[in-house]
């Protein structure tokens, strides 16, 4: 479905809740043709040392912070994220003339996991909202038993007040709680990676929202006890006489709910701020966290990515922010590979470079992502197909399809079909 034919006017009170960087960066992308640009940096100023070719993020070692009163502390950078050399750190971008004005169009609420790589990431994505001008809300909101209720309340009045919301995540339980007390009439999905596409297929059926690689299994007890706020959500998050619903995406979107308007996600404000990249002879390999979420036998993946490295001539791993220390030395130990552990989303640091000039891929949100990012770079995707044989037992009865899915979707990648151990 085409999207609405001119766009209203912003909003006075836009909310954004964001709990991954990949979401910031898509609410980013979002709010550049939607009229929320917040306010334009018109001055560079070299806050970071670094080696990078032209203006870009905060680098993880030594940028110089923007003072927020939401900023979490430094110890919440852990070591282990800091750029290997072979990713040069960036120079910060900052506006003059001081922050956003207080009616700025959208605020940005970062709903901080635990995960020391994810909070790493959030704070360098943070930095880049600040920016362009956004207002930006840093919530603890899994700092402990009580941090849940004191982000709500806190996040109330703000909620009650807002014209437009826009989640990253439709599936989060915090999110869905904080649906069910907003008035907005405008609901915005921003993409959340291949999650998106199963978010729209099951709003289209009528189905319960449940993550793909949990669907199949029996709901537990934390499902049953949830499941009326689930089902609130979900009704919220059906069009209606009162209430506008938008997908913001760059996945295939093919079952659209009635009424619900599919906007095209082409990374325009990735290309316009980062790039062109210097490309490199060689590869480079992109991790997933499929082992971690138990859909992938990790000594099986292992065998893959030595396979994939030896035959494409692979030197870099682009590691997942959620993959376990303990694989990564593995990999490190067993393949000679260079592991990096990303500062940012990956669109980010490919578009910055240096970058291999052919980029390996399992079935992920980077296949379809990528090629978008690096358009017109040179630059080839490649995507290796997940075998049968290496999902575990406790994957869902749905991985194998929705993992081809991903794959068969892709455009402008070249698809590998099978790989053999060595």
């Amino acid at each position: 479905m085409s999207p609405r034919a001119g766009h209203p006017g912003p909003p006075s009170r836009t909310l954004a809740f964001v709990e991954s960087p990949v979401q910031l960066l898509n609410v980013l992308e979002w709010a550049r043709p939607h009229g929320l640009r917040g306010g334009e940096p018109d001055v560079l100023r070299e806050t970071g040392a670094g080696t990078g070719a032209g203006p870009g993020p905060a680098s993880a070692a030594g940028a110089a912070a923007v003072p927020d009163p939401h900023r979490p502390s430094a110890p919440d950078r852990p070591p282990a994220a800091e750029p290997l050399p072979s990713v040069p750190a960036q120079v910060r971008r900052t506006a003059a003339g001081g922050p956003a004005p207080a009616d700025a169009g959208l605020t940005v609420v970062v709903l901080s996991p635990t995960d020391p790589m994810t909070r790493g990431q959030l704070r360098r994505m943070a930095d880049l909202a600040r920016d362009e001008g956004h207002r930006v809300r840093w919530e603890e909101a899994r700092g402990g038993a009580t941090a849940p209720f004191a982000t709500i309340g806190g996040l109330t009045g703000l909620l009650r007040r807002a014209d437009r919301v826009v989640m990253g995540d439709p599936f989060s339980r915090y999110v869905q709680l904080l649906l069910t007390i907003t008035r907005a009439r405008d609901l915005v999905v921003v993409d959340d990676g291949t999650a998106t596409m199963e978010f729209v297929a099951q709003l289209a059926r009528g189905e319960r929202l449940v993550r793909w690689h949990r669907k199949g299994g029996r709901p537990g007890p934390r499902d049953l006890l949830f499941a009326p706020v689930s089902s609130s959500a979900r009704r919220r998050l059906t069009p209606g006489d009162r209430r506008r619903v938008e997908v913001f995406s760059s996945m295939p979107v093919t079952e659209v709910p009635d009424g619900v308007t599919v906007t095209a996600n082409d990374f325009a404000w990735t290309r316009a701020r980062f790039g062109p990249p210097r490309i490199t002879k060689g590869a480079d390999m992109v991790g997933t966290s499929l082992v971690e979420t138990g859909v992938v036998d990790g000594e099986r993946y292992l065998d893959a990515v030595r396979t994939l490295a030896k035959a494409h001539g692979v030197t870099r791993y682009f590691a997942h922010r959620r993959e376990s220390t303990e694989k990564l030395h593995r990999l490190a130990t067993e393949t000679g590979l260079e592991i990096v552990r990303p500062d940012l989303p990956l669109e980010l640091i490919a578009r910055r470079g240096p970058i291999g000039r052919t980029i390996l891929s399992f079935p992920s949100t980077v296949v379809h992502t990528l090629p978008l990012a690096l358009a017109g770079t040179g630059v080839r995707v490649a995507v290796c197909d997940i075998d049968p044989a290496w999902l575990t037992d406790h994957a869902s009865p749905r991985a194998q399809g929705f993992l081809s899915g991903v794959t068969g979707t892709a455009r402008d990648v070249h698809r590998l079909t099978r790989v053999s151990p060595a």
